[in-house]
């Protein structure tokens, strides 16, 4: 049993406790994949990550540091909360990048580039493993799960880059809001929502259901879906190249998400605060 460096830090957010938890363990190195998935279910948090020296052969490629990314019931090759919090804390811990303002992250993808913008830091969405339209099958039945007509699904898209977002645009962010989704129509299926909004400087409200401990659940700000929106929003000519999200509105939060499309690449990002600092023993 060792004494490990700990942090809780809330992300897409500079504000505690309105953002997205995530717990971070700065030390993973001599941890199972039991004990890990183990810890991250006692935190009773969305994800809890590991931070791990970089493999050879990614330090060969340019990683600063390696992150183990779990979840509730399995572990993630991606996550994007987990990401930006992570690098905040392993920051905020002495972590030295190879190059200023310029982090690379090896985990279950493979490399992920992030960089700092000013007080915030924000990620490379990772490309697609999946796009393009869902089947009408999937369509419909996420419709039916949402409690809206087929027809307010305007528009709809893969949304796979780790996670299995399946993503559909709905009227308006008002609509989006007012969601109260059928569990048991949904089950199984990671369900991102977005619709546009008229709120001052907020481009979309966005939503994420994904299957929890306990049957469906809502995330209340979620990096990889919105990396995964960006693409095809961006790529659909559905958003400009630069926007902020809204998301947690729902669950009492007040998440901010800042996306650009910077040449080929699309960043995403958001501020971080540490929340809780100290160790942590097992």
């Amino acid at each position: 049993m060792h004494q490990r460096p700990f942090q809780q830090v809330d992300v897409f957010t500079a504000t505690p406790c309105l953002g997205n938890p995530l717990a971070v363990v700065l030390d993973g190195e001599g941890l199972s994949t039991e004990a890990m998935q183990q810890f991250t279910h006692w935190t009773n948090l969305s994800e809890a990550t590991f931070v791990l020296p970089p493999t050879p052969e990614g330090r060969a490629a340019g990683a600063d540091y390696r992150v183990r990314i779990f979840c509730p019931g399995r572990e993630l090759p991606f996550a994007g909360h987990p990401t930006l919090g992570s690098c905040h804390a392993w920051l905020a811990a002495g972590g030295q990048p190879r190059a200023p303002g310029r982090i690379v992250q090896e985990c279950g993808v493979g490399l992920v580039p992030l960089r700092q913008d000013g007080e915030r830091l924000a990620f490379a969405a990772p490309p697609l493993i999946q796009s393009g339209p869902l089947a009408e099958d999937d369509v419909q039945r996420i419709a039916r799960g949402l409690g809206v007509a087929r027809t307010d699904i305007l528009h709809h898209a893969w949304c796979d880059n780790g996670p299995n977002w399946r993503g559909v645009m709905l009227r308006s962010a008002e609509q989006v809001l007012g969601l109260k989704p059928d569990a048991a129509v949904l089950a199984g299926l990671d369900v991102g929502v977005v619709g546009a909004s008229d709120a001052e400087g907020i481009a979309f409200e966005v939503r994420a259901f994904f299957p929890g401990s306990n049957g469906l659940a809502e995330d209340p700000v979620t990096g990889s879906l919105n990396a995964a929106l960006a693409q095809w929003l961006i790529g659909a000519g559905l958003a400009p190249t630069r926007y902020v999200a809204s998301q947690g509105t729902a669950l009492g939060r007040s998440g901010r998400v800042h996306v650009e499309q910077d040449g080929s690449e699309i960043w995403v990002g958001g501020h971080s605060i540490t929340c809780i600092s100290g160790t942590v023993r097992f």
